[in-house]
């Protein structure tokens, strides 16, 4: 198909104009991490039909898609086009044209969270305190509460020992409900310093009494102090009692106030709904994942504050569009939308707590999936492909991320990139059957019809994916790893990575700190802050 092209200049200006317009990267994450646009939001054609949805709900919202040399991006092209997408270009040339004309490329993901939590440093002058400070204080028997404002995931993998855990759009809600005394110092950290820097000012912000710092470059930080982490903790932040919950609803009350956020009602949210055709309307629970599965309203995905706050553009792919956040308190809405109204997004809502009379969803809803035709494959059971493997008979092609498969696979199983079939099939071992999976069998689905393209052989799909081999109780591999694609789909974090670990450190936390010139430069982002109170 013959789609329009841009150039970067035109890009650079549509970015820069109070229009909504989609930009996404379509390469793999960690080949997007190695040099970016900073307005666009990464959707790897391996993993295409189950991002895009969320990220862009509108059909008719104007795409502009970014590969290394329009390859990539043309095949994503094709299948937004059979997906009833409308309005979709790439750029000419590719991530190159734009280096070439001089405008800034960004390293890292996340980045404008990222960025945005050091503006908020130089700001607010938000205080803090150093890893050798903070255990000295502390072996001096100091009242210090320690609180690791990651998602439980991330705290339980590696944290500070004695850090309780709250993520950070929960800090607000859950803090005098672990902080019983105002003269308690409390120090907020997280892996680096982002959710550090954020989760301290939410508290200054919310009119806590206490002494709040920031934890200096986070675990990272302390890491590199020579200081001991922890695994596997528990430690986890209560829901509020009453006494909790009245502070935090009038700190949440201020924080909307002050921010200018629309707080709208069930009329106003139904109006947004009936003009979603031509106006993008994102909608988000930002209340813990237990709580939202327990209840949510119809229509609301899950994103947890924290997370929507720390990685904005893995949420939001239209800027210009309206946001509407919902909760069950009349806290951890509010709390949020003053981050994100801050951060330059200039349609945010919260909707009224109250869902009496409304009928409320339970469980996780199923990831909506582009209605693209794919050709339909014969599919084999965990027995019949552990027969097959027994007997030498299949070769088993695992689409999962490396992460996820460096975690755990199919013992002999092959790692390969869905959109890299064709340069790298040919270095699969030579088997009557090929059998894909992936996590859940849905990339595996997607991606058997191009395995055949490239391979011209037999192709069938594990019923179940990999979940369903290690639900029967069969071994999963994690020592022997087999690509035949280079695994730069995924950006590995420093605590991830296995040479040049604290190297690695170092390297994060000083491109942290310099993204605050880079961002100026470049000019495609600006943030919002609201005067200070007195």
């Amino acid at each position: 198909m013959t789609l329009p092209r841009i150039n970067a200049e035109t890009l650079y200006n549509r970015i820069t104009q109070q229009t909504e317009l989609a930009v996404l990267d379509v390469r793999e994450e960690g080949v997007f991490a190695q040099a970016h646009v900073l307005a666009a939001s990464n959707v790897p054609f391996s993993r295409l039909e189950r991002l895009l949805p969320p990220l862009v709900p509108r059909l008719a919202t104007p795409i502009v898609l970014i590969d290394d040399n329009e390859h990539l991006a043309q095949r994503a092209a094709s299948v937004l086009h059979d997906s009833g997408y409308s309005d979709v270009s790439v750029l000419a040339g590719g991530i190159a044209s734009w280096k070439a004309r001089g405008l800034e490329v960004f390293e890292g993901v996340y980045v404008p969270s990222k960025a945005f939590g050091e503006f908020v440093e130089i700001h607010y002058a938000t205080p803090h305190i150093s890893a050798h400070e903070f255990q000295e204080r502390r072996d001096r028997g100091e009242d210090i509460v320690l609180i690791d404002s990651r998602p439980f995931d991330e705290y339980n993998w590696i944290t500070i020992p004695g850090a309780i855990n709250c993520p950070g759009g929960e800090l607000v809600l859950r803090v005098r409900e672990i902080v019983k005394t105002e003269t308690t110092l409390v120090v907020v950290n997280c892996g680096g310093r982002t959710r550090s820097i954020i989760g301290a000012q939410s508290l200054i912000d919310a009119g806590l009494p206490n002494p709040v710092l920031s934890l200096k470059d986070g675990t990272q930080g302390w890491h590199l102090s020579g200081l001991a982490v922890e695994r596997g903790a528990r430690r986890v932040a209560p829901l509020p009692a009453d006494a909790a919950l009245c502070w935090a609803r009038t700190a949440a009350d201020r924080l909307a106030e002050r921010h200018r956020v629309p707080v709208i009602t069930r009329d106003t949210l139904a109006r947004f709904e009936r003009e979603q055709d031509s106006t993008t309307l994102y909608r988000f629970d930002v209340r813990d994942v237990a709580e939202y599965s327990a209840g949510h309203r119809r229509g609301f995905r899950s994103a947890p504050g924290g997370q929507l706050v720390q990685a904005t553009d893995t949420f939001i792919a239209v800027r210009k569009a309206r946001i509407v956040l919902a909760d069950s308190d009349g806290v951890r809405a509010r709390a949020t939308a003053a981050w994100l109204v801050r951060m330059g997004f200039a349609h945010v809502y919260v909707v009224g707590d109250e869902t009496v009379g409304e009928t409320l969803e339970t469980g996780m809803p199923a990831d909506p999936i582009l209605d693209v035709r794919q050709p339909v494959f014969d599919e084999v059971s965990v027995e019949q492909l552990s027969g097959l493997l027994d007997g030498g008979k299949a070769v088993v092609v695992d689409v999962a991320t490396s992460r996820m498969y460096r975690a755990g696979h199919i013992p002999g199983a092959w790692f390969a990139i869905r959109g890299r079939f064709t340069q790298d099939a040919h270095a699969l071992p030579k088997a009557p059957v090929y059998v894909v999976t992936s996590p859940d069998s849905v990339f595996a689905r997607l991606a058997a019809g191009e395995l055949r393209a490239a391979t011209n052989a037999d192709i069938k799909v594990l019923a179940g994916g990999t979940a369903a081999w290690s639900d029967a109780g069969l071994a999963l591999e994690t020592d022997q790893h087999r690509f035949i694609s280079e695994p730069n789909d995924v950006f590995l974090k420093a605590f991830e990575r296995t040479d040049r670990q604290e190297e690695a450190m170092r390297q994060y936390l000083q491109w942290e700190l310099d993204l605050v010139q880079q961002v100026n430069r470049d000019g495609t982002v600006s943030f919002s802050f609201e005067p200070q109170e007195s």
